[in-house]
């Protein structure tokens, strides 16, 4: 959910080395993305995909999205509802690909402070995370201006079509 441009929901916190095989497991990737997503992080956590409201938000440990390039990934944890990945550190390839889906994917190093549950206020332009539960104020690496526009217009693709009709709006009032 969207408070005032902020980022609120609901915390899922997880371990180090979450890969991309239990985001999205290879047996179901040629099946349709509402089957795919109902089996993400079963492995992890069995009831997640059934409990996920929109609006949560996951953190984890070191590594989020290791293992293989598939932008399934991130889709299903869009497609459910998530609205952020806080982790202290992510695979390379499974930050791009958030990013282009519009999933904010936020670094913190204190990811270890958030409980499952706890009421999570993200605060991408200032880069804080607010534990609503606890009272703590945690300090995340800013997501860089260019990739927060494209976040905010809902991932690579919308932010490009934005582009070129307001690149097309500006040719044809000349």
């Amino acid at each position: 959910m969207s408070e005032h441009g902020l980022t609120v929901g609901r915390a899922w916190v997880f371990g180090d080395d979450i890969d991309t095989d239990v985001l999205a497991p290879g047996l179901y990737m040629k099946s349709p993305l509402e089957e795919l997503a109902s089996h993400c992080l079963e492995t992890v956590d069995p009831q997640f995909a059934a409990n996920v409201r929109a609006g949560d938000v996951i953190f984890a440990g070191n590594n989020f999205g290791m293992g293989s390039s598939r932008e399934q990934a991130a889709e299903a944890l869009k497609h459910l509802g998530v609205t952020a990945v806080v982790a202290r550190s992510f695979a390379g390839i499974f930050y791009r690909n958030a990013i282009n889906l519009g999933l904010p994917a936020v670094t913190c190093a204190q990811t270890d402070l958030i409980h499952n549950g706890d009421q999570i206020v993200i605060d991408l332009d200032n880069g804080e995370i607010h534990n609503r539960t606890t009272g703590a104020t945690l300090a995340c690496e800013a997501i860089p201006v260019h990739l927060a526009a494209l976040i905010r217009d809902g991932g690579l693709v919308a932010h490009l079509e934005k582009r070129f009709a307001r690149q097309r709006a500006e040719g044809s009032a000349s």
